[in-house]
């Protein structure tokens, strides 16, 4: 198998984030240069970290009105992240 920047790509789109994480790691191992595998590489390692999304506050987030106890929760819950 041909491990290349886009089977890598293809793989994350689909949800296989562990196994196009290995293909960039690997491509970055021939070409430690390579600015789309570099690239990808954070993004998946702050995707790993941070586990996705938060469906409870992308739900609170959707259901808020701009004076609802929804929206002070939802900011709230903002702050811990800064």
């Amino acid at each position: 198998m041909f491990k290349t920047l886009t089977l890598a790509s293809i793989y994350e789109l689909q949800g296989y984030k562990d196994e196009a994480l290995v293909i960039y790691q690997e491509i970055l191992k021939k070409d430690p240069e390579n600015f789309e595998a570099k690239q990808a590489l954070k993004r998946l390692k702050v995707h790993k970290k941070f586990g996705g999304v938060n469906e409870a506050a992308k739900k609170m987030f959707i259901n808020a009105s701009s004076s609802s106890e929804e929206l002070k929760n939802f900011e709230r819950w903002l702050m811990k992240w800064n």
